[in-house]
């Protein structure tokens, strides 16, 4: 299996899980949102006629996915492939992932009767992705996997807005509208991501990722009066298993304080402020992840590079650095691109 050599075979010990706890580690770690997917032949071959939702539903798919970009790029981690509406579709919503549009919702929750509509997730539900865990931290041995669920908040916006959604209208409007509704919603959905997410830990996973892809729409205020309560539910279900718990949105730079205090470990940052200026707005207690533009592997290697070691050395500033990318890899990306960035990030750190 090819993974990147660690000094143990236990993922507890790995530079990932070190570096977000604030341990000293042998190199900084590396592993990029969406680094399974559309950038990798292979994985274009394997998922050829299936459906994202069956995809993310067949542990032998899941287990291959998740797998190639370790065998690939030797990252540090894999990250569970999924999508952050599996665990809504397992409960029982009514949604497809629509091919180059993304979740669509048939009936979208505009009231407090729709909300209490909406099922639970009983974990009973999601055995094939307990099964797609122990499938996958059998093969990984001493790399880490890294569990993925998303936050309540960018999970109420499909269901809300019935799809994706640039300005949230709808979304801002339940929340200032029918605030009763919207706690209701979150809470909900708070509970629907710590079950998913407890299933993976309790199957295998070392650390684990909350997505709150949308939450840069809201400003700080809303964040903490309408967001913040229910993230922090989740990650603090997440508390007493013990693993690292990443917390990521995108345009958060306003927000990254009040996403390091809804209970992460490790604050992720995207691309729009550097590392230090992030630490220094969140303060000494939070591990980094981030944050090299994703748009930037498209550029010459030299100042991609001197752009990769500015970042490393940025991140130096707080007590753990995860190298990623500030938000996903984008589908045409060169993967040799990606494999030269994990070996930079290496050689540059090791120490």
């Amino acid at each position: 299996m090819g993974g990147v050599t660690v000094a143990s075979s236990d993922p507890r010990d790995s530079a990932l899980v070190r570096a977000a706890r604030g341990q000293s580690v042998d190199h900084t770690p590396v592993w990029f949102m969406r680094q399974a997917g559309r950038s990798l032949p292979e994985y274009r071959k394997v998922r050829e006629g299936v459906p994202m939702l069956q995809s993310c539903r067949t542990p032998e798919l899941v287990t291959e996915i998740t797998l190639q970009p370790v065998r690939r790029h030797k990252v540090d981690a894999a990250i569970f492939f999924s999508d952050i509406v599996v665990p809504l579709a397992a409960a029982g919503i009514d949604l497809d992932i629509v091919p180059g549009t993304g979740p669509v919702v048939a009936s979208p929750v505009r009231s407090r009767a729709d909300v209490d509509a909406l099922p639970e997730l009983d974990p009973s539900q999601i055995d094939d992705i307990a099964t797609s865990v122990g499938m996958l931290t059998a093969e990984l041995g001493g790399t880490p996997l890294i569990g993925f669920a998303g936050a309540p908040f960018t999970l109420a916006s499909y269901l809300v807005e019935g799809g994706p959604s640039k300005n949230h209208e709808h979304t801002k409007a339940m929340m200032y509208g029918d605030p009763e509704a919207w706690n209701a919603l979150c809470a909900k959905l708070a509970r629907i991501s710590s079950t998913f997410l407890k299933v993976q830990v309790q199957a295998g996973a070392s650390a684990i990722q909350l997505f709150d892809s949308w939450v840069g729409a809201l400003s700080r205020v809303d964040y903490l009066t309408y967001v913040q309560p229910h993230s922090a539910a989740v990650l603090s279900a997440l508390g007493e298993l013990d693993v690292p718990r990443i917390h990521f949105g995108v345009g958060t730079g306003e927000l990254l304080p009040a996403m390091g205090e809804a209970g992460a470990d490790v604050v992720g940052v995207d691309f729009r402020i550097p590392l230090d200026e992030a630490a220094r707005r969140i303060g000494p207690t939070y591990a980094l992840q981030g944050n090299l533009d994703p748009a930037l592997l498209f550029a010459p290697w030299e100042p991609l590079r001197d752009k990769v070691i500015e970042i490393l050395e940025s991140g130096k500033v707080a007590p753990g650095h995860i190298f990623n990318l500030g938000h996903g890899v984008l589908p045409s990306t060169d993967p040799d691109v990606l494999t030269r960035v994990v070996e930079l990030v290496h050689e540059h750190s090791a120490r």
